[in-house]
């Protein structure tokens, strides 16, 4: 048997929080001396608590850690890390694109954004479309686009999206992506959708998504300066992206804003 601190220096784990954890029901030690009071543990526990360590590094609820431990099934405990650790990759993403966000914001002379006027006519094209929460954007967006990679055989373009006011205002509105093409097909939840002519007030976003708010409010700007009011869904087309390259600072995706000019006076 090992004395607690036998114990701790053999895990790295201090002799209080051995202590918590037994106290926590997370890692009991082998016996107790009734008469002391003092821990001892067995060698067979030291992989047990060095899991342990490791999942309360990973900021793993006790009450998961303890289901982890109980649990007799590879793959019951496999999936509840599983699930935790996506939950840290999500929150990770968020960190990086506020951390490039206020970098971009904070920088000493921010470049101006460069904003084009650009009609475009009605076009016709393949899309899958539905009212979708904001926080659900991306999954529906990768499921959508997967589907209409899978149907449309010859792309005459780059992939877009309209998004709806509404999602932006409400946390909730109707989304549409698409794929350019000379016969839009009809298959599943794709379908040929005509898109309205419209004039927009387009601006270039340079490489990941984590900081395209900062592009948004630029462009905004632009078309408050400019006397431009918006006069719909906003449309995304994703020139460079992942698809053609896994390097993000070749990624481009152009945001259009439909505007018309507002009368002086």
């Amino acid at each position: 048997m090992l004395a607690i601190g036998e114990f701790s220096r053999l895990t790295h784990l201090s002799v209080r929080t051995l202590r918590r954890y037994h106290d926590a029901g997370l890692l009991e030690p082998a016996t107790v001396d009734q008469a002391t009071g003092y821990r001892y543990y067995s060698p067979e526990q030291i992989p047990t608590a060095q899991v342990v360590h490791r999942l309360r590094e990973l900021d793993v609820p006790l009450a998961d850690v303890r289901r982890i431990l109980r649990s007799p099934d590879p793959v019951t405990r496999a999936g509840l890390v599983a699930d935790h650790l996506q939950r840290l990759e999500s929150e990770l993403a968020r960190t990086r694109a506020a951390v490039a966000s206020l970098r971009r914001l904070l920088a000493p002379e921010p470049s101006p954004v460069e904003v084009e006027l650009r009609a475009l006519p009605a076009t016709t094209v393949a899309a899958v479309e539905d009212d979708v929460a904001h926080a659900d954007v991306l999954a529906w967006y990768s499921g959508a686009t997967a589907e209409l990679e899978a149907v449309v055989d010859a792309p005459s373009g780059a992939p877009g999206g309209l998004y709806d006011n509404a999602l932006f205002e409400h946390g909730r509105g109707h989304v549409l992506v698409h794929l350019p093409t000379d016969r839009p097909p009809r298959v599943g939840r794709v379908r040929p959708v005509t898109l309205p002519a419209v004039e927009l007030a387009v601006a270039t976003h340079v490489g990941e998504h984590g900081d395209i708010d900062v592009t948004y409010g630029e462009l905004g700007a632009w078309v408050v300066a400019n006397a431009l009011a918006v006069a719909g869904p906003v449309r995304e087309t994703y020139l460079v992206g992942p698809r053609d390259t896994p390097d993000p600072t070749a990624w481009r995706t152009e945001i259009g804003w439909p505007v018309f000019r507002v009368a002086a006076g």
